[in-house]
Order: C-alpha cells, then sequence, then structure tokens
C-alpha cells in the first residue's frame, strides 16, 4: 500500500472511531453527523438550522470531545460586541501598556449558538475569522488555532429580537444543514438514554492528525467531468432557461456564487475519502448539492410568496442536469489516483 493510501485509511478509521463515539450520545441525524466530518475534512463551516431541542449544541460538543480539539461555545445576543467574540487590549495595573486577551475564537471548535441574535457588527467580526483564520486587535494579527471550525445555529421559528445573516456571510459556510424531529422510534431511543449516566467519550483523534487526514482529503482525485458536473449544477441555477428550466427565472433572483462550485468538489474529495476511495464520483456532488447550494439562492418574491423553497429548486436542478457517467478500470484509477483535475489538465 502506498503511503497517500495508507493515510487515507488511516484517515477513514479514525473518523469511522470518531462517528462510534458520538453515535453514543447522538440517536439519529445519520446525514448531519456525515456532512460535519465532511466538514472537518474540507475545513468548511456549518450552519445548522432547526427548532429548539434537537441536539445541535450536544452534537457539536460530543464531536469536539470526540476529537481532542479545543472547543468553545458562543450564545450570541443582541447585546453581545464584537470584542467579547475576539478578545480586546486591556490596560491592567502596573503595566506600562495594554494587554491582549483573546476571545473565545481561539479555539479549534466555535459553536456560534443562534447566530442570527448577534448585531451586525458582530456577525462582520466572525465572518473575518471564519473567512481569513486570523483576527486583528488593536492593529495586530493574531492567527486562531488549526484546524478552525465555526458550527453556527439558528432557530427558524423566531424572528423577535434576530438580525438575518447577510448574503455574504451566508456564503462563507460550506454547509446549511435543516435538522427535522427524530422519528418515534428515535425519540423512544432518546429517552431511553437520558435515564442512563452519561456515556464517556474517548478522543479519538488529534489536532494535529486531523490536518493531515485533511491534507489526505485534498489527494483524492477529482476527474474533469465530476468538476464539470459541479459547475454545470451552479450555472444551472444562475441561467435555468439555458438548462431546459425557464421556469425557474421568476423564481430565483440569484443564483450560487463560485464558492457553490469550489465547495461541491472540496466536499466530494472528504465524503469520497470516508465512502473509502481515493477518487471522487458525481454521485458524491449530487448528494451534497442541496445542504451545499440551498443558502447560496436568492430566490424572488414570487417563489417566497407561492411557499418554495431552495430545496425544491434544487430538486428542478438535479433533475435537469444529467449526471455524467464516469467508468474507470482499477489500472486507470491507479494510474489517476493522484493526480487533481486543477493540476492536470489533461484529466480532463
Amino acid at each position: 500500500m502506498s503511503t497517500d493510501a495508507l493515510a487515507e485509511t488511516r484517515a477513514r478509521e479514525a473518523l469511522e472511531r470518531a462517528l462510534f463515539e458520538v453515535k453514543r450520545v447522538i440517536v439519529g441525524q445519520e446525514d448531519m453527523l456525515e456532512r460535519l466530518l465532511v466538514a472537518l475534512l474540507a475545513g468548511g463551516h456549518v450552519l445548522l438550522e432547526g427548532v429548539p431541542g434537537l441536539a445541535k449544541t450536544l452534537t457539536v460538543n460530543t464531536l469536539a470531545r470526540a476529537l481532542g480539539g479545543s472547543f468553545r461555545r458562543v450564545q450570541f445576543t443582541p447585546d453581545l460586541v464584537p470584542s467579547d467574540l475576539v478578545g480586546t487590549r486591556i490596560l491592567r495595573p502596573g503595566m506600562d501598556g495594554f494587554d491582549t486577551e483573546l476571545g473565545p475564537v481561539f479555539t479549534n471548535v466555535l459553536l456560534a449558538d443562534e447566530v442570527n441574535r448577534a448585531p451586525a457588527k458582530v456577525q462582520s467580526a466572525l465572518l473575518e475569522v471564519m473567512q481569513e483564520r486570523q483576527v486583528s486587535i488593536g492593529g495586530q494579527t493574531y492567527p486562531v488555532p488549526r484546524p478552525f471550525l465555526v458550527l453556527a445555529t439558528q432557530n427558524p421559528i423566531e424572528s423577535e429580537g434576530t438580525y438575518p445573516l447577510p448574503e455574504a456571510q451566508v456564503d462563507r459556510f460550506m454547509f446549511k444543514l435543516l435538522l427535522d424531529y427524530p422519528s418515534d422510534g428515535e425519540e423512544v431511543a432518546i429517552v431511553a438514554r437520558s435515564l442512563d449516566r452519561p456515556a464517556d467519550i474517548g478522543r479519538t483523534i488529534e489536532p494535529e492528525q486531523l490536518e493531515a487526514f485533511q491534507a489526505a482529503s485534498r489527494d483524492v482525485y477529482v476527474d474533469g467531468p465530476v468538476a464539470e458536473y459541479a459547475v454545470r449544477l451552479v450555472a444551472c441555477t444562475r441561467r435555468p432557461a439555458e438548462f431546459g428550466l425557464p421556469e425557474l427565472e421568476e423564481l430565483v433572483e440569484f443564483g450560487a456564487s463560485p464558492r457553490g462550485s469550489l465547495n461541491l468538489v472540496h466536499a466530494a474529495q472528504a465524503l469520497a475519502l470516508l465512502r473509502g476511495r481515493h477518487y471522487a464520483l458525481p454521485r458524491d456532488v449530487g448528494d451534497l448539492a442541496r445542504d451545499i447550494l440551498r443558502h447560496r439562492l436568492v430566490l424572488s418574491y414570487e417563489a417566497l410568496a407561492d411557499g418554495i423553497t431552495a430545496d425544491a429548486v434544487l430538486d428542478r436542478v438535479l433533475t435537469a442536469v444529467s449526471m455524467p457517467d464516469i467508468q474507470l478500470s482499477r489500472g486507470e484509477l491507479r494510474e489517476l489516483g493522484r493526480r487533481s483535475v486543477l493540476g492536470d489538465s489533461a484529466a480532463a
């Protein structure tokens, strides 16, 4: 087994152990857990939307404990100020100058609870650290620990005292995951577990290992048609008439940005690694498309008035854009397995 293949195998096995530890606490939510691991590997951020009581905070906390990295939780409120998040300079007694006190964003996993309750200045401060992985305090730049992941939650059923996230910030999230109620059987298991002592979650991965696993994810091979399929899905949200969907022209005000294409490809690499492959397939892109693109569409007033959701639009897009059929022999996969479509034009 080659060194790269060994690294991919170790990454998959370690993440499977982490997932096992998380499932000792969390019942159900299989898709959410898989997407969280994909985000960890791809280095993306996640926006979780669901009504209270669906274990969003518990899931993030449990995942952070299994990964072995540092974890901070910030409850966003209307009176929060940027320094509460990123830190500030403090003049302490007996000191000639100011001392810098770093805020809770200096962690490996940050849970931004009810992020839409914070005013615009706080959201902008979070935007910088999400995109740049650094914070500016008093004219100095401080990098946050690596790996760094923001998991933000928002409650869709309340609007009083909230500040809707601007499109520029929402676009920074790799995923927007919609959480639903558990099934009756899952809820029975949840109640049963609440009667037992809490599970002792073991650390399965160290932050340094996770960085190595992220590198293994970036080495997953992406064939030309896979990347083209991702771009065509995004293009269909911008110019639906060209793909045989003229009725969507009046429903979509703005389509997905190029970050949509980038995140589709990078997340497909991570998903392929989790699924035991060193090459991405079009179905990896298709499986992730709704979670990656739903928050990048700006629907028109007519769509909102008719109750049409972004997922309903994406269902039409996924039907209209044909998925390429890739058939590679084992020899071709071994030959191409270490090349990236972005770095080798011959693969396209």
